[in-house]
């Protein structure tokens, strides 16, 4: 390939040519756009001025000051993106969505199944609209079933999948994975199967509907536990720090205030290393903790042994004392520490862009990399209504007088 031409490709965006209209919401759906929008997607994101999205009043807040506009969370689902404002109860913002659709390639929507066939924008309606679309729905349980009208976040889609009775203490009740776990492994799936129907519809010229049922997608990430109670009958208990199958495997205090380090150990070479590593090579030939077995039975006395070496020490000393045995262990990082990170930041990960309001804000860079085409992140999420102008007069080609009308009828509020 010449140079003028790689020069080319490299400079292309290998999803430039897709077009999503976004009626997403909290989390999981915004996510699965906001990847698109990394490697060039155009995707126009729907909002009502008087139902805010939720997470535009979750922190972190820039400067620690709260407000719509100054959101981490949002800022970091919704980079990339055109933002609109509309009031679907009116008949204004109807034809601006049915327009919409017909430039779009892709309508995605993450709310409980009846609202869009409440407002007519349910697939069967779209697709008489624009016959080749693709649509992607994705809330808690899909789209049928009898729970599928069960509303509500990603902390309820992981206590109804098993995920909350599998984490916590065995004497306490149920703690749960952090945040709406569900979340942060739906996007995934649904960026995938969105990808097939683009592909799909390359081959064949056929649209299709998508019904992603978040529970669904975040129940791959309990395999194990689920094919061990189908073929032995075990049903997994929580228990806490503990492992089937690594001893010592735990999160043990390090000096200073409310500093900890990871350790386990899946090997009796990672066990024998870690002993040494503290200099008690003796505790490797105890009985207590000389076979695997005997580790798991005396986990407390081996947790507060181990815990007397670490509260001595720093988080990172540990960290890279026992890195450098190949004895797996990490800190448990901060915020800052995850700033600092010599990885993410030699991989770019924390990347800063211009924010309308607040001067610049900082999200996250693409989770991959591809290197043919590698993501650009560099416009902020948008502001409320911020590109109302921009998507009625340079996507839809309307004009000032038809855009004035627009504003006076209420359509985009």
């Amino acid at each position: 390939m010449a140079s003028k031409e790689a020069g080319q490709l490299a400079a292309r965006l290998p999803l430039e040519d897709v077009k999503i209209l976004d009626f997403m919401w909290v989390l999981a759906g915004p996510g699965i756009t906001r990847t698109l929008a990394d490697y060039g997607a155009t995707v126009v994101r729907v909002e009502s001025v008087s139902r805010t999205d939720p997470v535009r009043t979750v922190g972190p807040f820039k400067d620690g000051k709260s407000g719509s506009e100054s959101s981490g969370l949002w800022a970091n689902n919704n980079a990339g993106k055109l933002g609109i404002t509309l009031d679907l109860s009116t008949p204004g913002a109807r034809t601006i969505v049915l327009d919409l659709v017909r430039w779009a390639d892709v309508v995605c929507e993450a709310f409980s199944p009846k609202a869009m066939r409440a407002w007519g924008l349910d697939y069967e309606s779209l697709r008489q609209v624009k016959p080749d679309l693709i649509m992607l729905s994705t809330c808690l349980m899909g789209q049928s079933g009898p729970l599928s009208q069960f509303a509500g976040f990603g902390n309820l889609a992981a206590a109804l999948c098993g995920f909350y009775y599998l984490v916590g203490w065995p004497d306490r009740q149920p703690s749960g994975p952090f945040s709406a776990y569900t979340d942060y492994i739906a996007p995934r799936f649904g960026v995938c199967a969105l990808m097939a129907a683009l592909i799909h519809r390359r081959l064949t010229g056929e649209g299709q509907y998508i019904d992603q049922a978040q529970a669904e997608s975040a129940l791959q990430f309990l395999a194990l536990p689920i094919a061990d109670f189908t073929a032995n009958g075990r049903n997994y208990e929580p228990v806490a720090n503990r492992d089937l199958y690594c001893a010592p495997h735990g999160v043990y205090a390090a000096a200073g205030e409310d500093r900890w380090v990871a350790i386990a150990c899946r090997t009796e070479q990672e066990w024998l290393a870690l002993c040494a590593a503290m200099n008690v090579p003796e505790l490797a030939a105890d009985a207590r903790f000389s076979t695997f077995k005997a580790r798991q039975v005396n986990c407390d006395e081996l947790d507060r042994i181990i815990n007397q070496w670490t509260c001595r020490l720093d988080a990172h000393e540990i960290e890279r004392l026992l890195q450098a045995r190949s004895v797996p262990a990490h800190v448990v990082q901060t915020a800052v520490d995850l700033y600092q990170d010599q990885q993410l930041q030699h991989r770019k990960h924390f990347v800063e862009v211009p924010h309308p309001e607040l001067g610049t804000t900082w999200v996250e860079n693409s989770r991959f990399k591809l290197s043919r085409t590698p993501a650009r992140v560099e416009r902020a999420a948008p502001t409320l209504g911020q590109h109302n102008q921009y998507v009625l007069e340079q996507i839809l080609g309307y004009d000032e007088v038809r855009i004035a009308e627009l504003v006076s009828s209420g359509a985009l509020g």
